[in-house]
């Protein structure tokens, strides 16, 4: 009698583990009950995470942004361990479409304006409050937004962290990022740029394991001239896929520490 109770409890107790995990950490494949279920476990916190759709260069295709936000996205959150993550936004601020400056002189670049971006990031981020999120997390793989994303955050925090919720901006994932790709760059005797150069390239390319998203034969540029003129910063190719790795990596280890940096600020 005592090993069937034993083995009745240890079967509940492994049938509530499994409720209480879910089967991904992206919500777009999971159900509402799913989620409804998650929260109630204590997945209590969102990660909003910006990619970008742009021109970059002859080499590489133009979800770089959002191939990367979504790989990233979904290991911070794996790695703190009581997050889900929403659908990837896929359009940034990139360029002017009637007087086509920035990535908008080239086809297939998407762009939002600055009031419209901030607008979206903001109903995505309210969305996860309706939802039943208590802490979101805002951050952008691409320089363009990170403004907005900021002024969201506040905003947003401003109106909510008297109910209970509370709206963070990342910019470590970026910023501090940034700095430590460069300094690695540098150390390396590689070219550092801001756009589609070894370092955007690198990490695509680590996660590039179809080959569908890198034209490997179209790596090299004969002088920066032409890279300018194909919307190339930096040198593409020296980018390894092990360089990408560790660049990814300064990017989730930077967002899991400020994140948790900014939840010990909240208790």
């Amino acid at each position: 009698m005592r090993t069937a109770l034993l083995l009745f409890f240890s079967l509940a107790i492994g049938a509530s583990t499994a409720l209480a995990q879910p089967r991904s950490v992206y919500v777009e494949d999971l159900t509402w009950p799913e989620i409804r279920d998650a929260i109630g476990a204590g997945k209590t916190t969102a990660i909003i995470y910006v990619g970008s759709t742009e021109q970059n260069g002859a080499h590489m295709a133009l979800g770089k942004h959002n191939f990367i936000a979504y790989h990233a996205a979904g290991r911070i959150a794996e790695t703190l361990g009581n997050a889900l993550v929403y659908p990837i936004l896929p359009f940034a601020l990139a360029g002017d479409a009637s007087e086509k400056t920035g990535h908008m002189r080239f086809p297939g670049t998407v762009s939002l304006s600055s009031e419209v971006f901030l607008g979206v990031v903001r109903q995505v981020a309210l969305s996860g409050i309706a939802a039943g999120f208590k802490n979101i997390f805002l951050m952008g793989d691409h320089g363009g937004g990170q403004a907005e994303l900021k002024l969201a955050a506040e905003g947003l925090n401003a109106q909510w962290r008297g109910k209970g919720t509370r709206v963070f901006y990342v910019p470590d994932l970026y910023v501090r990022s940034g700095e430590q790709i460069n300094t690695y760059l540098t150390a390396h005797g590689i070219r550092t740029g801001g756009h589609a150069g070894a370092s955007d390239t690198s990490q695509v390319l680590f996660l590039d394991n179809a080959q569908k998203w890198i034209r490997r034969d179209k790596l090299a540029y004969k002088d920066t001239a032409q890279e300018a003129a194909m919307g190339v910063d930096g040198d593409p190719a020296k980018a390894t896929a092990e360089m990408g790795q560790v660049f990814i990596g300064y990017k989730v280890t930077n967002a899991v520490e400020q994140i948790r940096m900014l939840l010990s600020q909240r208790r």
